[in-house]
């Protein structure tokens, strides 16, 4: 991108990047290459991980075999670990627990949602590009369905999750913000911005437990099925675009049948 001066005395690359409104994460961005065949076995783990979020490596090579694909699972898990998925877990570990970070407790069960920003969730998921692959999180209101807040990004690192975070904590915030144990959500600096507002309570999943975080484990199936599998991005920027695109329709123009056939943006900002 020539258009960055790296090495300019006034402006450092995050304020050349904010002028020019380019997300930071692409500047360092090299396209996440795989081995011939690589990328196409991973969309089909994707695919069948969508469909099945608590499948492991086993099932998931026995899936691929019985759609025709000659593979092992040696293979399997190494494309797994690649995408941020874990075997031996209920759903894609596109969060991995760090030691020595603190866990909250999990202050959803049996509560009764009943309004917009009394519970806030949040995860990350695989987006396969044409060659290679991005990260997606996202901050879904349980109540309205409603896509907060969500950035795209080449790693793993906790900065874009922050980043989206006090995106959607300008104008509003919730009661109880859940995520699952992943290292991104409970390292410092993420915690660190949810205890700027006191009246928001931090809940985490239960390890082991998959549909705790359930709202936007079905977010992530209709991301995947109405944008995402019928795409095949070609960057970064593409994909962006695209889920930019995808979100706008999704918060405003889609009708949920679990809103009585509202949109989410109808029912969130009603509320």
């Amino acid at each position: 991108m020539s258009w960055i001066e790296p090495h300019h005395a006034q402006l450092s690359i995050q304020a050349q990047c904010a002028l020019l409104q380019l997300n930071r994460s692409t500047y360092y961005y090299q396209p996440q290459l795989v081995a011939r065949g690589d990328g196409q076995m991973m969309k089909q783990i994707d695919r069948i991980y969508t469909e099945f979020p608590y499948y492991g490596s086993p099932r998931i090579t026995a899936a691929l075999r019985r759609q025709g694909h000659h593979i092992n699972h040696k293979r399997v898990e190494r494309l797994m670990r690649l995408m941020g998925i874990q075997a031996l877990y209920p759903r894609p570990r596109t969060s991995i627990p760090a030691p020595n970070h603190l866990i909250y407790p999990y202050l959803l069960k049996d509560v009764h949602i009943t309004k917009p920003n009394q519970v806030w969730g949040t995860d990350i998921t695989y987006i396969p590009l044409h060659h290679g692959w991005v990260y997606l999180v996202a901050i879904l209101d349980w109540y309205a369905r409603y896509v907060v807040a969500w950035q795209l990004s080449t790693t793993m690192q906790s900065d874009f999750c922050i980043r989206t975070l006090q995106q959607g904590l300008t104008h509003v915030q919730p009661d109880i913000h859940n995520s699952d144990q992943g290292a991104q959500f409970t390292s410092e600096a993420y915690v660190a911005e949810l205890q700027k507002y006191p009246g928001i309570h931090i809940s985490m999943d239960h390890r082991g437990r998959c549909f705790d975080n359930i709202f936007t484990e079905r977010l992530w199936r209709t991301v995947k099925y109405e944008e995402v599998y019928c795409k095949d991005y070609t960057s970064f920027h593409d994909a962006e675009q695209s889920l930019r695109h995808y979100f706008m329709t999704y918060n405003t123009k889609r009708l949920h049948s679990a809103l009585n056939y509202k949109t989410p943006a109808e029912v969130y900002l009603a509320g």
